[in-house]
């Protein structure tokens, strides 16, 4: 029978790194596969994948914005990719996650509520009804931005007077007078500024245009100045695109 006496605190040290030495030989050979194992199961068990497939023709994408979003730049993080979505699109949302359908539905909700006075805004002034209402989702966050909700401002259309009389406009920011954005009573108020705004003579040009060539109306945007953002135009045509704003434009 085998003593245990000759289990030594030496002996048993000995036999402890001996393993531990294996153990660590064993690791650096086989590291990198156990690692992609655990971050597979990882991904599988935390994660919502949806891989969708596409082979359409032009430019395709929803926006690397904003904007979004689905295409805003703030919430560019989590912007829906392409999907040929027209309005109404409740019933064409497969492969969209839920976060996206949620977005989706609040575009299309959005779309549903003020067409019609941007359709309005393009009887009165020429304005395509696609571009209104891109710039609408685009510029307050599809109606959730501070600004859309406290100032009735859907175009962030900023406020340069230096004498404002009370209520005309909020400095969100205080900490430079270009920060001061106008407030409207309504958000028809905002939209009849927003047409307001482009009768400026830097996009006097852009009134040559047929309102159907959404992509030139963007573009001539950019062109002119009404965003710093060098991809303004490129969100906008996405937007136009993914949501088939075109077709308000006939």
């Amino acid at each position: 029978m085998r003593s245990y006496e000759n289990f030594t605190p030496a002996k048993i040290k000995a036999s402890f790194e001996l393993y531990w030495n294996r153990f660590e030989d064993w690791f650096r050979r086989r590291w990198l596969g156990l690692s992609l194992l655990l971050l597979v199961g990882w991904i599988v068990t935390h994660k919502d994948i949806s891989i969708n497939f596409s082979m359409e023709k032009g430019e395709g994408g929803f926006l690397t914005t904003t904007t979004s979003s689905l295409f805003y730049d703030p919430f560019e993080d989590d912007e829906v990719q392409a999907q040929n979505v027209s309005m109404p699109a409740d019933d064409k949302m497969a492969g969209l996650t839920a976060q996206q359908k949620e977005k989706r539905r609040k575009q299309l909700a959005y779309i549903r509520e003020y067409h019609e006075l941007a359709r309005h805004e393009m009887d009165k002034n020429g304005i395509p009804v696609s571009i209104t209402l891109a710039q609408g989702l685009l510029e307050s966050n599809i109606g959730e931005s501070r600004l859309a909700r406290e100032n009735n401002n859907h175009f962030g259309i900023k406020c340069f007077s230096k004498s404002c009389r009370k209520g005309h406009c909020t400095n969100f920011n205080d900490d430079h007078h270009k920060d001061f954005f106008r407030k409207f009573g309504s958000v028809e108020e905002s939209y009849a500024a927003h047409s307001k705004v482009l009768e400026k003579d830097r996009y006097r040009s852009l009134f040559r245009l047929k309102t159907t060539d959404y992509k030139g109306w963007a573009r001539g945007l950019r062109k002119a100045g009404y965003a710093t953002d060098p991809r303004y135009a490129d969100k906008l045509i996405r937007i136009i695109e993914n949501l088939e704003l075109y077709q308000y434009d006939v």
